[in-house]
Formats: C-alpha cells, sequence, structure tokens
C-alpha cells in the first residue's frame, strides 16, 4: 500500500511538472520546476484549523493541495522535495508601513534591504516614502527580474512644505497619479484647505491617500474624508481629549503624548465607529513605541542580535535620535506607560469594532531592522491582547483584502502566489515561532535556512569590517 500511494502521488506532481514546462520546448525530458512541500502541517489563515498536505508549486503558483497520506512519499523524481515533516506552513507576510531606500534598483543598499524582509518572510511590502526610483524597481520585481518581495509604492510625501496652495496640491496629485505611484503618502504639517484640495483631487483621478493625520485637519475629518489608512493610529489620542480642555492641537508632542492625562477613552467608540463608516484600515506601527518611544535605553538596543545587519552610522544615528527624544526633561516612563495603555484600548477597539487592521512595524525606523522588526510588531500585537491568528491575518488575508487581491496572495489555497514561510513550531502556540524561519518561499522562489544564514552573515560581515 505504501508504494501505491507513493506512485500515486509521484504522478500527479509529473503532471503538474510536466503540464507548466514551456511546451514549445519538445527536446529531451522535461525541465524540473515544479516543487513539493510535502506532508507539512498548513494552518488556514481564516479558521487557524491545521491539515496535513502536500503542496505543489510551479511557476509562481500553488498548483495542488493534495491530501497527504500517512505513508509519506517515498521518491519524488520529478520535483524538487522540501520536506515539510513536522513543519508548519503560512503564508507570506505584508510589511504594510515600511521605507525603501531612495537608491536605484540594483544599488547594493536595496539589494541588502529587500532581502532582511525576505530573510523574515515578508513576501509584500507597502512603501511609505516613495520616489520616483521606486517606479523602476517595481516594475523590475512585477516581471521577476530580481528577488524581492512584491512591492507597492506610495507618492513622494505631500506635507506642509511640499504642498503649500490648492493649485500645488492639484498639480502634484495629478502628477503622482500619472507617473505611476500606488497611492499618495500624507505627512503632518498640511493646511485644512489644502488638505481638502489634495482629497477632492485624488477622488478626481482615482487614487488613493493615506499616512499621518495633520494637526489642522484633526482624526474626525481625516475619517470622513476617506483615508486608505491611517498609519501609527495617528491622531487618535489627540480626538479622546474633549474640546472643553481647550488645547493646542500642536502642542500635542509625540504622537500625542502631550496630551496623556486629558484623553477620556469614553470617546474611542465614536471614534472606532467614524473608521468603520469610512472604511479606513489602521496600521499601528506598536513596535514604534514599544522600541523608539519606550523608556528601553539606547545601549540595550543597539546590542540586538539583528543590529549586525545595519552600518553602524546608521545604528549610531539611532542612538542619538533616541537619546534626544526620551532622555530629555519632558519625558517620563510612568506617562510613556499611561499614554500605552490609551494606544492599547485603540487598537483592540480598532480590531474588534474598527474597519480593520494592517500589520506594519516602521522599517528602518529608530531601532526597527527591515524584516526583524515585523517581529517585534507581532509580539506587540500580541501584548494588546489579539491571539496569535489574529495577528498572522493582519500580516495575510488583510493586505490581500486591502489591495483587492484577495485569493491572489495571503492564503494558502490552489492559484494562489507561491509566497510562504515554512516554520519548525506552530506559531498559533506563541507568535515568537515566527522567528528564525526553516525557509521562505517568494513567488516559487525557495530560500533554505542556509541560504538566509549566509546572505545574514556576509552582510554581517561587511558591516563589521566598517566598524575596525
Amino acid at each position: 500500500m505504501r508504494k501505491n500511494v507513493s506512485y500515486l502521488f509521484m504522478a500527479m506532481v509529473t503532471l503538474v511538472a510536466i503540464a507548466c514546462q514551456d511546451k514549445n520546448d519538445q527536446k529531451g525530458p522535461p525541465a524540473v520546476t515544479a516543487k513539493v512541500i510535502a506532508d507539512v502541517n498548513i494552518i488556514d489563515i481564516r479558521s487557524g484549523s491545521i491539515s496535513k498536505k502536500h503542496v505543489v508549486i510551479d511557476s509562481g503558483k500553488i498548483q495542488q493541495i493534495l491530501p497527504a497520506s500517512k505513508d509519506e512519499a517515498e521518491v519524488i523524481e520529478e520535483a524538487e522535495l522540501i520536506n515539510g515533516e513536522g513543519k508548519y506552513l503560512v503564508p507570506g507576510l505584508a510589511e504594510m508601513h515600511a521605507h525603501l531606500p531612495a537608491v536605484i534598483w540594483n544599488d547594493p543598499q536595496m539589494e541588502e534591504t529587500l532581502f532582511l524582509y525576505l530573510s523574515n518572510g515578508v513576501t509584500t511590502v507597502r512603501g511609505m516614502l516613495g520616489h520616483h526610483l521606486h517606479l523602476e524597481l517595481k516594475e523590475k520585481v512585477t516581471k521577476g527580474e530580481m528577488l524581492s518581495p512584491r512591492i507597492y509604492t506610495s507618492s513622494p510625501s505631500l506635507n506642509g512644505n511640499t504642498v503649500t496652495s490648492p493649485e500645488q496640491a492639484i498639480e502634484k496629485v495629478t502628477a503622482y497619479q500619472k507617473d505611476g505611484f500606488d497611492f499618495l503618502k500624507l505627512h503632518p504639517g498640511l493646511r485644512l484647505h489644502v488638505f481638502d484640495q489634495i482629497v477632492q483631487t485624488a477622488k478626481k483621478v482615482n487614487i488613493p491617500f493615506a499616512g499621518h493625520v495633520s494637526t489642522l485637519v484633526g482624526i474626525r475629518h481625516a475619517l470622513q474624508s476617506g483615508y486608505a489608512t491611517i498609519d501609527h493610529v495617528d491622531g487618535f489620542l489627540e480626538g479622546l481629549v474633549p474640546a472643553s480642555a481647550q488645547v493646542n492641537p500642536n502642542e500635542n508632542g509625540f504622537f500625542g503624548y502631550d496630551f496623556t492625562e486629558k484623553v477620556d477613552t469614553t470617546l474611542i467608540p465614536e471614534l472606532v465607529q467614524l473608521s468603520k463608516e469610512n472604511q479606513v484600515w489602521v496600521v499601528p506601527t506598536q513596535s514604534l513605541f514599544t522600541r523608539w518611544f519606550s523608556p528601553t535605553p539606547a545601549a540595550a538596543l543597539a546590542k540586538e542580535p539583528e543590529m549586525v545587519y545595519m552600518a553602524p552610522e546608521v545604528i549610531e544615528n539611532w542612538i542619538n535620535s533616541k537619546k534626544n527624544l526620551t532622555e530629555t526633561a519632558d519625558y517620563s516612563a510612568e506617562r510613556w506607560g499611561k499614554f500605552m495603555e490609551i494606544r492599547k484600548k485603540l487598537i483592540r477597539s480598532l480590531h474588534e469594532n474598527g474597519y480593520g487592521l494592517l500589520l506594519g512595524s516602521d522599517a528602518p525606523q529608530v531601532f526597527n531592522v527591515p524584516g526583524f522588526s515585523i517581529q517585534h510588531e507581532m509580539q506587540a500585537m500580541v501584548n494588546t491582547g489579539l491571539s496569535p491568528l489574529e495577528v498572522l491575518q493582519m500580516g495575510t488575508l488583510h493586505p490581500a483584502q486591502y489591495f483587492k487581491e484577495e485569493g491572489n496572495f495571503g492564503e494558502i489555497k490552489e492559484g494562489a502566489s507561491a509566497d510562504l514561510i515554512l516554520l519548525d513550531k506552530n506559531p498559533l502556540e506563541d507568535i515568537a515561532h515566527m522567528q528564525h524561519p526553516h525557509g521562505v518561499m517568494v513567488r516559487g522562489t525557495w530560500i533554505s535556512r542556509e541560504q538566509i544564514d549566509q546572505k545574514l552573515k556576509a552582510i554581517d560581515d561587511k558591516y563589521d569590517k566598517l566598524k575596525k
């Protein structure tokens, strides 16, 4: 019986491999292009259920998901075998608030950054500080000409310095849409009438807008204007300050930190309902606040293992940036704790009653190394009260829904892009099991743990030499 099952499985895989080869090539035996992750525990990202299957991949897609017999297939001659016995398979993650370097697509800095994402299972990146160079990068990635997560990119920043009049708003929004950017990035400092013109023009030319909430705009008007996403939970804490407090909105501090004692948390349901009514996703970037803005000493963060993958001058800049923010007379660990409890309540409520949350860590922001920071973000989300499954949905299913690509990525199903993470332990039991993946697949290209370690060591060695 064991041999019969093996032969049946081999035959099915062979058919897939032959079907996916170049039909015009009639010379010699068919090229081996298929891969099989055999006897792996697939996590259904919708329900959390687990089933043991064989996953057949070819041409960048999941071609078949086959029932796994009790007897593992002995030999698979027509496909590359990846042993999934005892391991767990989840969809690749989306980093929904990333910053890509403003360099050409084949610059070593870009290649390193993209690999750092891949090494942690990030197979989709939404760039939040766009540059015209990123348009060529996206084209190269879309055509499969380079190893990279799929790329969505914002326009260059629209802020109080770059857009100072309605006329400029019309000009820039129209130009960025024609250039091919996926959405507009909004930064602070926009005056209300300029913001309104951005919104009006964006809707006219059909380009989404996302990012920060300017203090002169306010969270309620921002939500009603139809942001695609509001990132960092920006503006929400300020929106919890009652009008009777008569605060100057420009004295809010770091994302509302200076208004911590003035907040009325009974106003949370109103803001959450507005986010739901106006279909605004929220990207919390909680790791920005648990790391850069936390009382944890800069020196301690600078010694974390993943810091070896960043240039020494970057680490030095991060140390100074953190000290300038948290080692001041206006900062206190006690107030930070209260501030974080308010954020956790907001995030839980936005998850339970809002339109939805998306996973993003603001890498490479201060002490947030690309790829590795998504691990910190997932743990931070669990610490707000979300389950590991809910956190994984933030990074897989929800981004697919956001991009209107449901079924194309973000799930393990036949016909979907083969963006996969193979893990040694069940992440539903502990989100920390997402760290150090056994291997990562991006659109059908398999990157083994050995390959990941080799590339990471090369990056480490490069920067280690600069320290000497």
